[in-house]
């Protein structure tokens, strides 16, 4: 008898209909530890305003890349995403399609950073700033695009 009362009390609890099914979120090896951590962002104003002034353009049909080496440190990605993209909305939206091509592409950058053999690339900053096609394009023609960027950026890097 306790234990029907107490298992009547744990699905109360939970509130928990006993027709629906048990729904739970399994988490694959893939995913786990996978994010766009604080670190691997570029955040500061100055940051920002370094990076346009002494780096470097990637010009795309979407979006426009800026760069620049750094000495130390990890690398960190930003994004600029101004209000003649439109609404807060539409800019979150850009934002949010553009961390996570960011996310799934950033390796990309960092392996090819790391496979020049230069000491002295240890990071690089990179600063996004999209055209107002990104809200409206396939999220696979975006992923493509970052990629590609990213690819550039290591090889123009590597080169120097």
């Amino acid at each position: 008898m306790r234990a029907v009362l107490s298992r009547t009390a744990l699905q109360e609890s939970k509130l928990v209909n006993a027709d629906a099914p048990e729904r739970r979120v399994e988490r694959t090896a893939a995913k786990v530890g996978v994010g766009f951590p604080r670190a691997a962002r570029l955040l500061k104003h100055s940051d920002f305003d370094r990076v346009y002034k002494q780096g470097r353009r990637h010009f795309s049909s979407n979006m426009t890349v800026f760069y620049l080496r750094r000495a130390e440190g990890t690398t960190r990605v930003g994004f600029t995403v101004g209000r003649v993209l439109g609404g807060a909305v539409e800019r979150n939206r850009i934002k949010r399609r553009l961390r996570e091509a960011v996310r799934q592409r950033r390796t990309l950058l960092e392996h090819g950073l790391a496979g020049a053999g230069d000491k002295d690339v240890v990071g690089v900053d990179v600063v996004i700033n999209p055209k107002k096609s990104v809200l409206t394009a396939e999220f696979g023609v975006v992923l493509e695009e970052v990629g590609r960027a990213l690819e550039a950026i290591a090889k123009k890097l590597r080169e120097k």
